[in-house]
């Protein structure tokens, strides 16, 4: 092997990672060599002779082929995405992306904690979501709202996500007839990278909140509210008291993974519920009660180790 050779090789060595990409992709090795400057001294060896050069491979990048046995959990429906999807992603790849996508979208809904609304995605399909708002102050207070959200197909690039309550809740901007909340009214034009889905929930919580009588959806209610307030409170408590009468039947949609709520059982829902109320402690930190003691970031008092504890002396 050459000097130049030589070095190169402990180079490559060096790179860590570097060295892995380079042997296991040919391609970008040879393109890498061919960009490099040939030394003097190799130029003046090679004169005069004839070099043939291989032809070279092609430069484009192309995605490695979709096992035969894959099948993604989620399965669009819409026929449009047979042939090529509307972000750009190779068709048999707009499945995948489309999970992927979705999958991400419930992280960010999971970051953000929404106050007093919980989401869970449907057993059966990623594009349907199962959800339930509580409603804490306000007009609406000791309101329980389940309700459905159903994902366009060719997400992030299609109309925004669609968000139905299971019953129709007396509100101007929901249907009184199919109980679907207007959303498009804050997302006319649903912006990929831009909005999420977490916004939706969100938009669905403040709604509640701070009421909205423009273009309704339910202008009962929006006349009501603007003049005759009084009405219109005794009709959102009827409404209330109706959605917490049903809130124990079982789900329209038959899937695992509905939520389901079921009538208080001491003998079942006393533990669970102390559980989260009550805070455990470890024996060995009973003696340092003043000290807050959270995980394993806990330093022994004198040491700078991290994750250290006290050393039990055994008696004699």
């Amino acid at each position: 092997m050459c000097a130049r050779g030589v070095k190169k090789q402990k180079t490559l060595k060096n790179c860590g990672l570097l060295f892995e990409v380079l042997v296991m992709n040919p391609f970008w090795s040879m393109s890498a060599a061919s960009g490099r400057k040939r030394p003097e001294a190799d130029e003046k060896t090679l004169s005069g002779e004839l070099r043939t050069s291989p032809p070279r491979a092609s430069a484009k990048k192309q995605l490695p082929s979709v096992p035969k046995n894959a099948v993604p959990v989620t399965k669009p429906a819409s026929p449009a995405m047979s042939s090529q999807s509307t972000n750009g992603t190779h068709a048999s790849y707009g499945p995948f992306y489309l999970e992927y996508s979705l999958l991400a979208e419930f992280t960010l809904v999971v970051k953000q904690k929404l106050p007093g609304v919980y989401v869970q995605p449907s057993y059966r399909s990623a594009l349907m979501w199962f959800g339930v708002i509580f409603i804490r102050h306000g007009l609406y207070q000791d309101g329980v709202f389940k309700f459905t959200v159903y994902i366009p197909d060719n997400y992030p690039d299609g109309d925004c996500p669609r968000l139905v309550f299971d019953l129709p809740v007396f509100h101007p901007l929901v249907d009184p007839l199919s109980g679907e909340l207007d959303v498009k009214r804050a997302f006319a034009k649903w912006r990929r990278n831009h909005n999420h889905i977490w916004q939706v929930l969100m938009y669905a919580r403040r709604v509640f909140y701070k009421i909205d009588t423009t273009s309704p959806l339910n202008p009962e209610a929006a006349v009501l509210y603007e003049k005759d307030i009084q009405l219109f409170k005794s009709k959102v408590v009827d409404s209330v008291k109706l959605c917490s009468s049903h809130l124990f039947d079982q789900p329209k949609i038959e899937d695992p993974y509905a939520i389901v709520f079921s009538p208080w059982n001491p003998a079942i829902h006393d533990e669970a519920r102390e559980k989260m109320l009550t805070q455990k402690k470890k024996p060995e930190d009973q003696h340092c009660k003043s000290m807050h003691v959270s995980g394993l970031s806990w330093v022994k008092p004198g040491s700078v180790q991290p994750f250290s504890k006290e050393e039990k002396t055994m008696p004699t």
